[in-house]
């Protein structure tokens, strides 16, 4: 589903990501941790061109993204992507803002949007704040709604930006909850975390990144529990 090939980042003089290679199959979760500054949400913006790369390639769903930026729309089109900040319009109601992007992107009616957000909402348990507006959310409900606006585009890739840590200890259950829930459903996740214990119960595969490169990637139990290389075990002893 992804197949990124010897990808360099650079900003300026800093290398953000080195010369990475990474494939993630359809409907696995990935999640990549490692110290901050270590490229871990550079390579996720990326992955739709949010950064532009110095060399290297990056396949999704057989569309490639390259230095001349091909395919870009149609990547787009693919991939839901959630920040660590919500980025919901303050001005919109939960179902406007969960419908704008439908229509204005995917070209469907008013009707067709509404019925598709509300399905949404009812899932992840805010059919009750459908007609608020994101200020009077918690940080939680805020960022489920801007998971819901994500999914409502029919994406077959969700990426996830770290998209926890701006949230109160107690609101992050409910937002993991709903991860959760997607990576039953068979989604393909590329998570960006530092919530261990998600990417314990949740993942396929763990990516240990730092300084711009992946030191180590295996099965949670692997990484966690037998980790071979001594910067992976240095981190874990740190976090866990």
């Amino acid at each position: 589903m992804i197949k990124i090939k010897n990808v360099v980042c650079r900003f300026g003089n800093i290398i953000a990501v080195n010369g990475i290679s990474l494939d993630v199959e359809r409907g696995e979760v990935v999640v990549i941790i490692g110290p901050s500054g270590s490229g871990k949400s550079t390579i996720l913006r990326c992955l739709n061109a949010l950064e532009e790369i110095d060399s290297g390639e990056i396949i999704i769903d057989n569309f490639r993204i390259d230095k001349n930026q091909k395919d870009i729309h149609q990547i787009r089109l693919e991939i839901g992507m959630v920040f660590q900040q919500f980025n919901l319009f303050p001005h919109l109601t939960v179902i406007d803002n969960i419908m704008l992007a439908q229509k204005v992107v995917r070209r469907r009616s008013k009707e067709e949007a509404h019925k598709k957000g509300m399905g949404l909402l009812e899932q992840v348990g805010l059919l009750d704040k459908v007609d608020v507006y994101p200020e009077q959310l918690s940080g939680g409900q805020k960022q489920r709604v801007a998971i819901v606006r994500a999914l409502a585009m029919d994406p077959k890739i969700m990426l996830f930006d770290e998209v926890t840590s701006a949230l109160d200890p107690e609101m992050i259950g409910e937002v993991l909850e709903t991860m959760k829930m997607l990576a039953v459903r068979g989604m393909t996740m590329l998570v960006v975390s530092h919530e261990l214990g998600f990417a314990r119960e949740v993942a396929d595969r763990v990516v240990f990144m730092e300084a711009g490169k992946i030191i180590e990637s295996g099965t949670p139990e692997k990484i966690f529990d037998n980790p071979s290389r001594p910067r992976t075990k240095d981190f874990l002893n740190k976090v866990l």
